[in-house]
């Protein structure tokens, strides 16, 4: 037996031993429900048999049987909540084996090589990551927006999109052979027992939390909760090890499939969740928050990283293997499973609507440009000025006084508008402002990105949107980032305004940068350095760095500007 299989075994047996000491917990619990009801058989037992007779042993025996009705009573309710409880399943997309059948025989191959079984079915998720899942619990076989993949008994094989874009097929099949040898472990009775275990233990603590409840139906149910914690906080530590026992048995056997390979394939995940982190938070918030969700996010962190590799030396020779096939050409429509999984991203980080509308709508790179940068900039500049004016800061033009211009803006910052000045209530005027605006946004899950809480899934019964099949938390589930203060958001909007004041009278034109997102271009090039005099306009009332600014550009701060 070679080292390999050897750490294989040692890390099979140590996962197992953690199993059984889960479930021994499990076990300990029910002899523990069972003893009041086990203690009154034997002491009506004694007295059938004319021992432990006399009215003192007769109350001892009435009373020990009603505390073993009640605690079987209470213990069949805890038991109903866990069974029933519906346990957190990550939002994914789908992917049916006539839609990827190249995809579906590359891992089954390499199940075959690694000699466990093949996962029941392939998903997709807009992260980084790649995980099994198991989804054979009853909750998630019902109703109609329950996955038809769950009713099969072998996890699901849940697949980071961006992989599929950036990486090459050889690349993809090296980072998913430790995550497929996963499947051999789950496959042991002991360990999904276990597993099955703590899922419906952490599931139950779930939905007691779950708001809506009425006294009549909550009072049960946080009780089942509690003990549910109980039990939960006994399992942690073992729960963990077996995890962490379980990974390192699969890695040890995944190790014979494409260990070279594997090496530098782990590289490009580093990269790839580099790329995709900057175009979701510089790309795809800014547009997120303008009502539009761009269509084509992991083609777009394909044009993201290779931007990074054109700008990083690390990563020269990266993009040498655009040339190589795409791990993308295993699916049968890259574009349709790309939209889907980009919308499913809108809904997971920012709280979108799980469907287009009105208010929510696609948008391709190309009308990028036009659709969210110079929307977003002419929308915060009206935002700014409707502040201004909610002020009573009066409007100054050389041409006409009731028109919006940029000088109004510096003029009020730079006049007294340092710390503590009226540069503090512009701000909060703003962030009002936004904070209102977002509140009415219809569908947008509260906050628009600004903020949240991480959820899992919560509730006993199934979904009827095959996108949220988490649960009805509130979205965003992970929002990106954290609430803007008032100076972040005032600095945000100045440059907005000079940005449109750039467009309208020194021929600039909004851009795309797929690093950094929203960018104004001067003849054709990108001016990344506005955001310093900006700053010292807003921070320090200082309007001189961002006079030299335009003076260089060539903008005409007393012209009026164009707004939405």
């Amino acid at each position: 037996m070679s080292g390999i299989d050897v750490g294989e075994e040692l890390g099979a047996r140590a996962a197992q031993a953690r199993a059984l000491a889960l479930l021994r917990i499990r076990s300990r619990a029910l002899a523990v429900a069972i003893l009041p009801a086990a203690v009154a058989v034997v002491l009506f037992a004694a007295d059938a048999q004319g021992h432990l007779a006399g009215p003192a042993w007769d109350a001892v025996r009435w009373t020990v049987l009603g505390v073993a009705v009640v605690v079987l009573l209470v213990t069949v309710l805890v038991a109903v909540s866990v069974a029933r409880a519906r346990p957190a399943m990550s939002p994914t997309v789908p992917v049916p084996e006539e839609g990827a059948p190249d995809l579906y025989r590359l891992v089954r191959d390499l199940a075959d090589r690694l000699d466990v079984p093949a996962p029941s079915a392939i998903a997709l998720t807009p992260d980084c990551d790649s995980w099994l899942e198991d989804r054979t619990h009853r909750a998630l076989r019902k109703g109609p927006g329950a996955s038809a993949e769950a009713a099969d008994t072998a996890p699901v094989l849940v697949i980071g999109s961006p992989f599929l874009w950036w990486m090459r097929v050889a690349e993809l099949r090296a980072v998913l052979a430790p995550v497929v040898a996963g499947t051999g472990p789950s496959a042991h009775p002991d360990i999904a027992a276990a597993r099955r275990f703590v899922r419906g233990l952490d599931a139950a603590i779930a939905d007691a939390a779950a708001p809506g409840r009425g006294p009549v139906r909550g009072a049960p149910l946080a009780f089942a909760g509690w003990v549910a914690r109980l039990l939960l906080r006994a399992c942690r530590g073992h729960a963990a090890e077996m995890e962490r026992c379980v990974a390192a048995a699969a890695s040890m056997r995944a190790q014979t499939v494409d260990y070279g390979l594997r090496i530098a394939a782990q590289e490009q995940v580093g990269l790839a969740y580099a790329g995709w982190d900057r175009l979701l938070t510089r790309v795809a918030l800014p547009a997120w928050r303008m009502g539009r969700w761009p269509s084509r996010l992991d083609a777009g962190v394909v044009s993201a990283l290779t931007e990074l590799s054109r700008r990083d030396r690390l990563a020269d020779g990266f993009a040498l293997r655009l040339g190589e096939r795409p791990a993308c050409d295993l699916l049968e429509e890259p574009g349709v499973a790309d939209e889907a999984a980009s919308l499913l991203a809108a809904r997971l980080f920012h709280g979108g609507p799980a469907e287009s509308g009105p208010g929510w709508a696609p948008v391709d790179w190309q009308q990028y440009p036009d659709e969210v940068v110079d929307r977003k900039w002419r929308s915060e500049a009206a935002r700014l000025h409707r502040v201004l004016d909610t002020l009573g800061v009066p409007r100054a033009s050389a041409d006409d006084p009731a028109v919006p211009t940029l000088a109004r803006v510096m003029e009020h910052l730079s006049g007294a508008g340092g710390p503590g000045g009226p540069g503090e209530a512009l701000a909060a005027g703003i962030g009002a402002a936004v904070a209102r605006e977002e509140a009415e946004a219809p569908g947008h899950g509260g906050g628009q990105g600004q903020g949240g809480q991480v959820h899992g899934a919560a509730g006993s019964g199934p979904a009827d949107d095959p996108l949220d099949l988490w649960g009805p938390g509130p979205l965003p589930l992970f929002p990106l980032q954290p609430p803007r203060t008032g100076t972040e958001l005032l600095a945000d909007h100045v440059a907005a305004m000079v940005c449109c004041a750039a467009v309208d009278t020194a021929g600039a034109a909004p851009g795309l940068d797929w690093l950094d997102g929203p960018a104004l271009l001067v003849g054709g090039e990108r001016r990344a350095d506005l955001a310093a005099p900006v700053l010292s306009l807003v921070e320090d009332g200082d309007p001189d760095p961002l006079l030299s600014w335009l003076a260089e550009v060539g903008v005409r701060s007393d012209k009026p500007v164009r707004l939405v």
